[in-house]
């Protein structure tokens, strides 16, 4: 039986809105139930309680006005929490952390998507991480116009954020495609088709780096049996 790493990784799922983050990151908690794997799973802005409370500022709904700055710095508050409070207590205690989102998305939302400036904000972010990067993102990777049906499909009103407008979207997904190609340890993973397929395709990227805690997903890239 294989050993599991010695220090659990920490992952992301990252990506535009409505490319399915959340429900990956429950798929493969689900996964990590199975494998009897310790985990948590978590979301940012949020996972603490001052996190949360920020989430709703932040997400409110398109009638707040908010200068990009301030939107910066409220994120970049709730992930000083969310570093201190549950990322390095659970790595140091064995456990896998899965988050949906973290500092990926504030280059390409604040940074990309706000216009801001891109090297004052990696700084900003070094302040509220304390330089805790993850070991992964991984990018769901999506055509804005197909998230954004998916949303509407979804029935649910459009945040501050999301409501934003098509060419935010499209600035943001770029962004993402840019970063992949610039920082360390991001991956990109088509989210076209069913969650299964998406997951099959997670899985694979998981199992590949890092055989040591994750077995072998015994699919495709195409999310079909090997």
């Amino acid at each position: 039986m294989t050993e599991p790493d010695a220090t659990p990784p920490f992952i992301v799922l990252e990506g535009g809105d409505g490319v399915g983050k959340t429900t990956q990151v429950a798929l493969l908690s689900e996964w990590f139930d199975a494998l009897g794997l310790p985990h948590i799973s978590t979301r940012e802005p949020g996972g603490t309680p001052v996190g949360e409370a920020i989430r709703k500022i932040v997400l409110a709904g398109p009638e707040m006005d908010m200068p990009a700055e301030t939107e910066l710095m409220l994120i970049l508050g709730a992930r000083a929490a969310f570093v201190r409070d549950v990322v390095r207590p659970a790595l140091a205690g064995g456990k896998v952390v899965l988050a949906d989102r973290f500092s990926l998305s504030t280059m390409a939302y604040q940074g990309y998507g706000r216009g801001l400036d891109l090297d004052e904000v990696r700084q900003a972010i070094a302040i509220a991480t304390g330089g805790m990067t993850p070991d992964l993102y991984i990018v769901l990777d999506l055509p804005a116009d197909e998230g954004e049906k998916r949303q509407e499909h979804d029935g649910a009103p459009p945040d501050r954020i999301e409501a934003a407008g098509r060419s935010f979207r499209d600035t943001v997904r770029d962004a993402y495609l840019a970063l992949a190609m610039s920082e360390p340890g991001v991956e990109v993973v088509s989210a076209r088709g069913t969650p299964e397929d998406v997951h099959s395709r997670v899985r694979s990227r998981l199992a590949a780096r890092f055989p040591a805690t994750f077995p072998d997903a015994g699919v495709t890239e195409a999310g079909r049996p090997g």
